[in-house]
């Protein structure tokens, strides 16, 4: 089952909850507006005594809730994984290039971990498992093995496209469309 993209009310992503949480925000009405081709989910509750009629809720695959954002965007940057940095580098090497399954590639410290360089977005691409052996301890310079593209952080779009969760097609374009123009997502 898909998760619903929750925004705020600026249209920025915030997380990805559970239909059960967003039936709650739509029932509370503290949604100010939604999106997406069809609901997500229509659950349908007990009968209504005063009207006789059945309760039905729908739940949209993308709502932003009214209010002020609960998170300052400024000073939030998207959490580091092995799985987010090998989507965002689409699979392929930085040395040689070449697309492999996700599980035969690694993460490789642009400055080496060992010299001090930190496990983070700027300092870290995908790579082989020959080439990360090839370029061992050393620099992508002082190994003669030059970056074939540049690291970068992910948007907060990006982000949570990279998260890889079974994302509907509508609100997968709806992120799309969102996406920075230098993107490697696209």
């Amino acid at each position: 089952m898909h998760d619903v993209l929750q925004l705020d009310i600026t249209g920025q992503p915030q997380a990805w909850i559970s239909i059960e949480q967003a039936a709650s925000h739509v029932a509370t009405r503290s949604v100010a507006w939604s999106l997406g081709d069809r609901p997500l989910a229509v659950l349908r509750g007990g009968m209504n005594t005063a009207t006789g009629r059945l309760s039905v809720l729908e739940v949209p695959p993308i709502l932003a809730l009214s209010g002020t954002s609960r998170l300052n965007l400024f000073d939030l940057v998207p959490s580091f994984s092995k799985t987010k940095l090998i989507r965002r580098d689409r699979q392929t090497c930085a040395y040689c290039g070449e697309t492999h399954d996700a599980r035969d590639l690694t993460v490789d410290h642009i400055l080496p971990a060992s010299c001090g360089g930190p496990l983070s977005w700027m300092n870290t691409v995908a790579a082989c498992r020959h080439c990360n052996a090839r370029k061992a301890n050393r620099t992508p310079e002082q190994a003669r093995m030059p970056l074939l593209f540049t690291p970068y952080v992910p948007s907060r779009f990006e982000d949570f496209l990279l998260k890889g969760r079974r994302v509907r097609a509508d609100v997968h374009e709806w992120l799309a469309a969102r996406l920075p123009k230098e993107s490697r997502l696209i």
